[in-house]
């Protein structure tokens, strides 16, 4: 069995100091096997921000997969935004992650992907290139190995979610990526904590997407508080915890959602009682 932790949209900068201290406690009790980071580090990419960010990241455990989202590149500076969109980010968080942006042991294949654009607004593109380094990066893999493609803004649609935006280029991305074997995508952004499968056409598997809330900061959604991810990975079954923060309390399980991949595809199993 693997284990990841995956947490998004830290937004430092809105972010509550005694949320931060006890979600690091958090990660550190679970122990584990890869801890997640899509995206959104900071609130305006103000380099203050990064470094408050950079403190966080240097607390939880290795190994970790960093990568940016659109809050990361400077908003009000449009030069930085145009030349640099990525420097802060470059400078004060990627080297707290893995090399290449990619993860593998024997049970799960990890790989993240940049999806935020200077030209884009919030929302987010996947190109071909991408799509192509997700192929030849799970070509070689085994059938028992499981494998999990990371991005800050959603790939997908989860059945009986609520609607979600989608980085442009989705449409066409999404069943090139499934068809490469992609058995379960993680992402933020919405800042809300759930989890469902993805159908495609009838000739094509089904996929597992997995969102991610606001881990630490004050921009939550309603009903939902400051969560993040805990996901069980044991082969063709995977279970995804909930964790909210409850005040005084720390991080606790809100809800578990358990599923099977059978002839049908992932199949969300019934409520254990």
């Amino acid at each position: 069995m693997r284990k990841i932790a995956h947490l998004s949209d830290f937004h430092f900068g809105t972010h509550e100091p005694a949320v931060t201290a006890d979600l690091v406690k958090s990660v550190l009790e679970v122990k584990a096997d890869l801890v997640v980071l899509s995206g959104d580090f900071t609130q305006r990419a103000r380099r203050w921000q990064f470094q408050e960010a950079r403190k966080f990241v240097e607390q939880l455990p290795e190994p970790k997969l960093v990568i940016p989202g659109n809050h990361d590149m400077p908003l009000f500076n449009i030069l930085a935004r145009l030349f640099w969109p990525f420097s802060g980010y470059n400078e004060f968080i990627e080297p707290l992650g893995v090399a290449g942006q990619s993860y593998r042991d024997e049970g799960m294949a990890v790989i993240g992907l940049n999806t935020a654009r200077r030209f884009t607004g919030k929302n987010g593109r996947v190109s071909k290139e991408q799509v192509a380094r997700v192929r030849d990066f799970f070509s070689d893999l085994g059938e028992s190995v499981t494998r999990v493609l990371v991005t800050h803004h959603p790939l997908g649609q989860a059945d009986n979610e609520v609607f979600v935006d989608l980085a442009f280029g989705s449409r066409l991305a999404l069943p090139e990526v499934v068809n490469a074997g992609v058995q379960m995508l993680l992402s933020g952004h919405h800042h809300r904590g759930a989890s469902g499968a993805i159908e495609e056409t009838e000739d094509r598997e089904q996929a597992l997407i997995v969102y991610a809330g606001t881990a630490n900061s004050t921009r939550t959604r309603e009903g939902d508080g400051n969560t993040y991810n805990l996901i069980e990975v044991d082969g063709r079954d995977i279970k995804v915890e909930v964790m909210r923060w409850v005040p005084g309390a720390g991080f606790k399980e809100a809800r578990t959602s358990q599923y099977c991949y059978g002839e049908d595809g992932w199949e969300l199993l019934p409520a254990r009682t």
